[in-house]
């Protein structure tokens, strides 16, 4: 099941006895468990958490299938569980799996247990692995595609009741993408901007969107590749504004580069852009960004790049040079070259 479809059965009261949520993507997770909480909680009291790592399962059953002594349903969070993966952690004490499976045939109807796996995959061979998915409901909380990110927009968006303009929709996907709660936390102060019924034009996300250090860097990119030195050296005093330092973002230019080569040398071997990031193991997104980007450099230009970001970076650590002053020389270089 979708994170979504599970999201409007709570809001709607339709509440699963047992539920498996899975996945790397903490928003869903915790907006998940806040939309239980308030579907089934009516005394603070009633709320147990676990950590399985710390805790064997045969104790959250247990505590699933003693009465709640306030209100009328109780809800039981376990997050960790083990012994979902293909290949457990070693733990100081057993988990009795067998006590689980017999309390999914028959789960209390006055507790509400949710088992959250903080994993990307689970181990579907195994029978108790079998018989969540037959017999609770099992919601995948990953992130979201790189293809999917403009239809989570629009979806936020009809739901704050506003619309966005093609221009302001980049820039909103440009900084946001790879942040799903910063994401809605944006929209959610522009929507108050503009009001219901309002529309975000590129000049009020130029305005209001927070911009992110990661996606500084990707503009500080688009700007030395457009060979934009003045809006290159802008954004680079913006984030020394932001604390961050010169060394560090050599470190990022470095991710984004090495990222772009990377992502070239693959799809001359014939890797679509799923298996590049399942290669590369960044986010989708950042994928996205990298094809469009790798047609305007050969792969000696980049390497060649990435060689100049490696000696700046050595002799701002050797103090060979001072770093804010090697860094605007550093752009005036890549912005020459590129």
């Amino acid at each position: 099941m979708s994170y979504k479809k599970l999201m409007k059965r709570l809001q709607n009261k339709q509440i699963p006895p047992v539920t498996l949520l899975y996945g790397t993507e903490s928003y869903f997770i915790q907006n998940l468990k806040n939309a239980f909480k308030k579907a089934v909680l009516t005394a603070k009291e009633n709320l147990s958490t676990y950590d399985l790592e710390e805790t064997p399962i045969q104790d959250i059953v247990t505590d699933a299938e003693t009465y709640p002594f306030f209100g009328d349903k109780k809800l039981i969070i376990a997050t960790n569980p083990v012994f979902l993966k293909a290949k457990p952690d070693q733990l100081p004490f057993e988990h009795d799996v067998q006590t689980l499976e017999e309390y999914l045939s028959q789960p209390a109807d006055y507790s509400v247990l949710i088992i959250v796996a903080p994993y990307e995959k689970i181990d579907g061979r195994k029978k108790i692995t079998k018989l969540l998915k037959k017999r609770a409901t099992v919601a995948e909380c990953n992130p979201v595609k790189s293809y999917e990110i403009t239809s989570w927009i629009k979806s936020i968006a009809d739901d704050l009741k506003i619309t966005i303009t093609d221009d302001a929709f980049e820039i909103i996907e440009t900084e946001l993408a790879t942040n799903l709660q910063l994401l809605e936390s944006e929209l959610k102060k522009l929507a108050l901007y503009v009001g219901e019924g309002g529309n975000i034009t590129k000049e009020v996300a130029e305005k209001l969107v927070s911009h992110t250090t990661d996606h500084s860097a990707l503009r500080l990119v688009d700007a030395v590749i457009g060979k934009n030195l003045a809006e290159a050296i802008s954004i680079y005093k913006d984030l020394v504004k932001m604390n961050e330092e010169p060394i560090a973002l050599i470190g990022l230019l470095a991710f984004q580069f090495r990222t772009i080569l990377q992502v070239k040398l693959l799809k001359k071997k014939g890797y679509n852009s799923f298996q590049m990031q399942k290669k590369i193991g960044v986010h989708p997104y950042v994928i996205k960004i990298a094809v469009k980007r790798e047609k305007r450099f050969s792969t000696q230009h980049l390497k060649a790049i990435i060689d100049r970001l490696a000696t700046t970076d050595r002799m701002m650590k050797t103090g060979q040079m001072e770093k804010d002053i090697a860094f605007v020389l550093l752009l005036h270089d890549l912005v020459r070259t590129s």
